[in-house]
């Protein structure tokens, strides 16, 4: 029997990529393949892109340009290219770089085991009418208690910093049963902690034969699947917080004390601009609800800082929301355009400018964040572990509130949900003992 062939992928970027590789590696799987972990040994590499940073496309032709010696080498060399970016640029990438065999787009993937053999055109960036997910093979074990599962794609909110409507498409949402039978399958695989996924993942609405499914009645629908602990959700957008959802934080045990709300800008006017379609008045008291609902949630948030024509004052504004709120993570960047945005044709500020804004408002989040996790020190939480420590008779594992913690239990087996006193924090992580049943 010859051996199987090699594959190694590169996933840049955001959460949903890291579930697209990995159902990725499981089509190409059922065609043969087996992962492994360097470019050099493989078959095929498949760099799986995200537009949604700066420089995306800078990034891929850097990576394509280190693998041009490669393929050098490995004339047989297949090499593929995934993802938003692939879906934005198509046929220019295999342009601008020969070596390149393939480019697929995020809705095209079911696709790619056709592709690598020659049995389908080389570029796929459509947004077919068929559901991807029903033509993927089942999903495989995974590599540890935790998972991903997608359960809708696309956004309809086109905010005017944002490709992802053009990259990823309308809102789409997938049927509660197909998602209720991934999940069934995760668990009976050692899951306990699934993460669903969407570009809007709180403007699901999936069709079921019981009617349909807004994200909160899926959760309640999940939290009933024996051996699942814990269920989170991401990423959010402020105007789909609906009263259901926000009641399921304080009524459904599994669903974590964690929430991801990006806002953006505390500036009305640079939220305008954005296309946003809230107020910063209107997501403040939209916090209050939640903590109202869930009074020990954390919140994490994304800011861009410097979007065009953003002020002195504008930017004040967004300090005074974040000093309002109190986050526990939140994520920041400084406004880069996207090629076929609405933003994208205005002026921006000067980078000196933007370099000390970023500079004092992560300043601000960091202080946040050493302050919510100080506040976890003397506390009891609930740990899962995910994987031993570098240290001897160490496990790593993560709270309800999404810290990474470290204890020292000799005993501790991976997928064990564990009470844990918070003995200290430290940048980014917490670290205690578990506490005897």
């Amino acid at each position: 029997m010859a051996d199987p062939k090699k594959l190694f992928i590169k996933t840049y970027g955001c959460q949903m990529n890291v579930y697209d590789s990995e159902r990725m590696a499981e089509a190409m799987g059922a065609d043969g393949y087996v992962t492994t972990e360097t470019a050099d040994d493989a078959d095929m590499v498949l760099l799986n892109t995200c537009h949604i940073r700066e420089k995306a496309g800078e990034k891929l032709y850097s990576d394509l340009g280190r693998l041009r010696e490669l393929k050098r080498d490995k004339p047989n060399l297949k090499i593929g290219v995934a993802g938003c970016v692939a879906q934005a640029e198509g046929a220019e990438i295999m342009r601008r770089m020969p070596i390149v065999d393939l480019v697929v787009g995020p809705q095209s993937y079911h696709n790619l085991p056709a592709m690598a053999r020659g049995d389908a055109p080389n570029i796929d960036t459509e947004f077919p009418l068929e559901d991807k997910f029903d033509l993927l093979p089942e999903r495989k074990a995974t590599r540890g208690p935790t998972a991903f599962l997608t359960v809708q794609e696309g956004c309809d909110k086109f905010c005017a910093f944002c490709v992802v409507p053009y990259t990823r498409g309308s809102e789409v949402s997938r049927a509660a049963s197909r998602i209720l039978a991934e999940a069934r399958g995760l668990v009976e695989k050692g899951v306990r902690d699934i993460t669903l996924l969407g570009q809007n993942v709180n403007a699901y609405h999936g069709s079921s034969e019981a009617g349909d499914f807004t994200l909160s009645r899926l959760i309640r629908e999940l939290a009933r699947i024996d051996g699942l602990q814990r269920i989170r959700y991401t990423t959010s957008h402020p105007n789909d917080m609906e009263d259901d959802l926000i009641a399921a934080h304080g009524d459904e045990p599994k669903l974590m004390p964690y929430l991801h709300l990006p806002v953006q800008s505390g500036s009305d006017r640079v939220l305008k601009a954005m296309n946003r379609k809230h107020t910063a008045e209107q997501y403040l008291r939209l916090i209050e609800r939640i903590r109202a609902a869930r009074p020990d949630i954390l919140l994490s948030s994304d800011f861009i800082v410097g979007f065009p024509g953003e002020t002195d004052a504008d930017f004040a504004a967004t300090l005074d929301l974040i000093r309002a709120v109190g986050y526990g993570q939140a994520y920041s960047f400084k406004y880069s355009a996207r090629p076929g945005t609405p933003a994208a044709e205005k002026p921006e500020l000067p980078a000196d400018v933007v370099d000390a804004r970023l500079q004092t408002l992560q300043a601000l989040l960091t202080e946040q964040q050493r302050a919510v996790q100080q506040s976890m020190v003397g506390r009891e939480l609930g740990v899962l572990y995910e994987k031993p420590g570098r240290q001897a008779g160490q496990m790593i594992g993560k709270s309800d509130h999404l810290h990474a913690v470290y204890v020292n239990d000799p005993a501790g087996k991976v997928g064990e949900l564990v009470r844990v006193r918070i003995l200290a924090s430290s940048t980014n992580s917490l670290a205690g003992e578990r506490i005897s049943e």
